[in-house]
């Protein structure tokens, strides 16, 4: 069954760090593009970061550059997000998805708090 799981997220005070997993099966992996996503409350979802094929050129929104960093194992079908100095609007859901994208997952909630 084609499906995408992320996992990783987690409650964390502000400056904290955590880093997101996200395995894809089931579809195709390697040589698409692939992203996470975010929905903090209030706002619509947006592309946070990507990371190219085969080259793995990167790509981010400003708010996270300098932050997080995305990088991709293609053997286990797994793409990742680092995220350092975290901060209270970095509260919300995080998914992954490709390009173009497939179905997605529950995602994985981040929450950033005292």
């Amino acid at each position: 069954q084609a499906q995408v799981v992320e996992s990783g997220g987690g409650l964390v005070e502000p400056g904290g760090s955590l880093r997101l997993s996200c395995v894809i099966s089931g579809y195709a992996f390697n040589p698409y593009s692939m992203s996470w996503y975010r929905q903090v409350p209030g706002k619509e979802r947006e592309l946070v970061a990507q990371i190219n094929a085969p080259y793995g050129d990167t790509n981010y929104a400003d708010s996270v550059k300098g932050r997080f960093t995305i990088s991709r194992d293609n053997a286990k079908r797994t793409v990742y997000l680092q995220m350092n100095a975290l901060k209270s609007e970095d509260t919300g859901v995080y998914w992954c998805n490709r390009a173009p994208l497939v179905t997605w997952g529950q995602g994985t909630q981040v929450t950033v708090s005292t």
